[in-house]
């Protein structure tokens, strides 16, 4: 719709524009409208608002979601020429079509250093201290919740506060409780004409996803959780003791923008204080992107947002959800292993990862033959797509089946390929770019997903020997493996494409075989079932996010009154840079890992509790922000008012008090000029106190320099500024990062630095 102009007294919503089903001649489409009022015509009302909206629709039932807290407009389903009407009327902004996003899909709160009730004998955690999460609400954005499970029990939870205005979408509204205080459904099923607008099924999860991730941020506890007898111990959220409101977005793994927008208006006209979103899309301006508009609307209540960075890794640039109004959240390993290991004729032994392990009944010298399915010879064998095998004989035999090959070719279908061909157990190695991370999975059948480099070993083995053979031995649940945390191939990286400025993603958290409620049982239908509530072990920057929504939470709990870029600003600040062993964190290549991998670092929930120092930013400083990014139309679209970015101040994107510092100087230096960064630190610790600034720069082609050397506080939220002065030099690499500290008696306040020359 470039068409369109914005008028000059316009309250405007977003422009969104995507490549989905548009509707042609009579066919009915599903179109975001976007609208404004004039001086002339103003609702006050949510009714109100509802009731003007259907004025622009020619008949009921077309209305799929009236939206009244972070934009202003609604979805409908219209046909083309009904369109054309609707946009000649008054008082509209533009329309698009809909789009569809997709999921990014207990250990952990010990991996992370927070409580449990009842640590092994012999040990101790740490303690963040008791009520993690009290009196928080944490919005879950997904695809619904199990709420008989009992990560949803309310035992020993208080009513919610008075400030919920939430409901209860299921048939027994007395399924909800003090732990899940709501949970409502906004799928307006946009291809289906024959639904109605304000038909709301319960918000069942049928797909596990969103009972997953409301739980790791704040289930309650619950002993005895495992899957298939592996990760055998206590479960519970990261903020236990905060609240859950679920808004049932996606039916399925794909999710349409316009329930997005829905779910995410709602769970602010309810109260949550944290909202957390698992889901990612398409890389497209901000102004067109209907999620970070309708964030940004969300930001500017007070509420924050915690969102996946996406599983497109480790491609560069292949970061989503990357305004810098979200918390953006990477993926990375913990330090455990459902360890099953493989062991070769040869007498090499190499450990890999399965959650099913079944016991093959065999004495500890029975080996089976070893095959690579590439050596059936059909094209695209090595991968173990459906009817690779076919003629084939692996009956009996453990088969080599390379990762990847395609989004149908899952790894749990390879497995049932290589069982239906008559297969004994399934080798998954690595490819290069997946380098040492793996996944343990239900798989059905015994199996073991290996490393690249074991990967290579294996098939160099097979093409050693006449008669390769090999075994698997289980080795199940091992804790305080190395290096860990350590970044997940799937997890995207920077830098930015939106805003380069921008560093991102922000950080890091457990993302890799994430043990959280499920509502099924997992495994094979020849796996044991196990009495209990049924758990799962999953995968992706989805689990990482819930996690920062807890930690949020856990802070939120702490410092009711900061605003969503100070706890974004402790979270970022008070990260780890080394791994449990002291080294730095590394990639899937076991290199160490660059910031377009782990942000900031690794979360670390007690110190982000206690920062010293924040770097907040106020609403109005975003506007700055985007006028020097958009223009006057674009930063209305997603202000939802009018701006006139002339008459603003423009705020370049590494002026934007961010917690991180990105630099872009061009390739060919034509002079040494200086850029000079500016940043405001707000003192939430001690009084009186003194930080002393500390430059921590990986290469010397880039001089970095801070003035004044010193800061000193006498109140709390006294607030001191300072300029970071890079000089860049001829030739280098093309990145150099490092970081700027301030450190006082009790607090390490850190800021990545992050040099491009572009």
């Amino acid at each position: 719709m470039d068409g369109f102009k914005l008028p000059l007294l316009a309250f405007v919503s977003f422009v969104f524009l995507a490549t989905a089903v548009q509707a042609a001649g009579d066919e009915l489409g599903a179109f975001i409208v976007h609208v404004h009022q004039q001086e002339s015509h103003v609702v006050a009302t949510a009714e109100d608002r509802k009731a003007w909206y259907q004025t622009f629709l020619p008949e009921d039932g077309r209305m799929l979601h009236a939206y009244h807290h972070v934009a202003s407009g609604f979805a409908a389903r219209l046909t083309r020429q009904e369109l054309d009407a609707v946009s000649a009327m008054p008082g509209f902004v533009s329309a698009v079509p809909d789009q569809m996003y997709t999921l990014q899909t207990t250990h952990t709160p010990q991996f992370l250093g927070l409580s449990a009730p009842a640590p092994p004998q012999g040990k101790r955690w740490s303690s963040c201290g008791s009520g993690a999460g009290a009196g928080v609400i944490v919005g879950v954005i997904d695809t619904g919740v199990f709420p008989d499970h009992p990560s949803f029990s309310d035992d020993g939870m208080p009513p919610p506060p008075a400030k919920w205005k939430g409901s209860c979408d299921f048939n027994d509204g007395s399924v909800c409780n003090n732990k899940l205080i709501g949970a409502r459904t906004f799928i307006a099923n946009a291809t289906n004409s024959s639904s109605s607008y304000g038909e709301r099924l319960p918000p069942v999860d049928a797909v596990g996803h969103g009972t997953h991730t409301a739980s790791t941020a704040a289930g309650a506890v619950v002993p005895g959780a495992h899957v298939l007898g592996q990760g055998l111990g206590v479960a519970a959220g990261i903020a236990p003791h905060a609240h859950v409101a679920v808004y049932k977005v996606c039916p399925h793994e794909s999710c349409a923008t316009s329930d997005i927008l829905a779910g995410v208006d709602a769970a602010v006209a309810d109260g949550c204080d944290v909202i957390s979103i698992s889901i990612g899309g398409p890389f497209v301006p901000f102004h067109q992107n209907p999620v970070a508009v309708g964030t940004f609307g969300a930001m500017e209540k007070g509420v924050f947002v915690s969102m996946a960075a996406g599983n497109v890794g480790p491609n560069v640039s292949s970061v989503m959800n990357d305004a810098p109004w979200m918390l953006t959240v990477a993926a990375s390993t913990m330090d455990r292993s459902i360890r099953k290991t493989v062991r070769l004729g040869n007498g090499l032994y190499f450990d890999g990862e399965s959650l099913y392990q079944p016991n093959m009944n065999d004495s500890p010298n029975t080996f089976y033959p070893l095959v690579y399915a590439g050596a059936s010879g059909k094209p695209s064998a090595e991968f173990c797509g459906n009817g690779s095998l076919d003629g084939f004989d692996v009956r009996g035999k453990i088969v080599v089946c390379e990762f990847g090959g395609g989004p149908n070719i899952t790894r749990i279908i390879k497995g049932a390929v290589v069982q239906s061909a008559g297969g004994a157990g399934m080798i998954l190695p690595n490819q290069f770019l997946e380098g040492y991370t793996t996944l343990a999975e239900a798989h059905v059948l015994p199996a073991s997903h290996v490393d690249y480099v074991a990967g290579l070993a294996i098939k160099a083995y097979i093409n050693s020997t006449a008669n390769p053979v090999a075994q698997f031995l289980s080795r199940g649940t091992i804790l305080g493996t190395t290096p860990a945390p350590a970044m997940a191939f799937f997890s995207s990286r920077g830098p930015s494409i939106q805003s380069p400025g921008i560093l991102k993603p922000d950080i890091t958290g457990p993302g890799v075989n994430v043990l959280a409620a499920w509502p099924f049982h997992v495994g094979p239908p020849s796996a044991e079932v196990f009495p209990g509530p049924t758990f799962n072990i999953i995968s992706g920057t989805s689990m990482s996010t819930p996690h920062l929504s807890g930690v949020a939470a856990f802070i939120k709990s702490k410092h009711p009154h900061w605003s969503p870029a100070a706890i974004k600003s402790a979270i970022m600040t008070t990260a780890d840079i080394t791994d449990r062993s002291g080294n730095p964190i590394l990639d899937e290549q076991r290199a160490p890992a660059n910031f377009f991998a782990t942000g900031a670092g690794h979360v670390n929930p007690e110190k982000a509790a206690d920062p010293g120092l924040v770097y907040d930013i106020a609403p109005c400083d975003y506007i700055g922000y985007l006028c020097g990014l958009y223009t006057s139309q674009e930063v209305s679209v997603i202000a939802r008012r009018l701006v006139n970015c002339s008459a603003a101040t423009v705020i370049p994107e590494h002026q934007l008090n961010y917690p991180s510092i990105s630099v872009t100087f061009p390739q060919e230096l034509n002079s040494s000029k200086p850029v000079l960064v500016k940043r405001t630190a707000k003192n939430v610790g001690e009084v009186p106190s003194e930080y002393y600034a500390a430059v921590d720069m990986l290469d010397n082609t880039v001089t970095v320099r801070v003035f004044p050397r010193t800061l000193q506080f006498t109140e709390v939220n006294q607030e001191k500024d300072f300029t970071v002065v890079v000089w860049p030099e001829q030739g280098g690499a093309r990145v150099v990062q490092g970081a700027v500290r301030w450190v006082s008696e009790k607090h390490t306040v850190r800021s990545p630095v992050s040099i491009t020359f572009a």
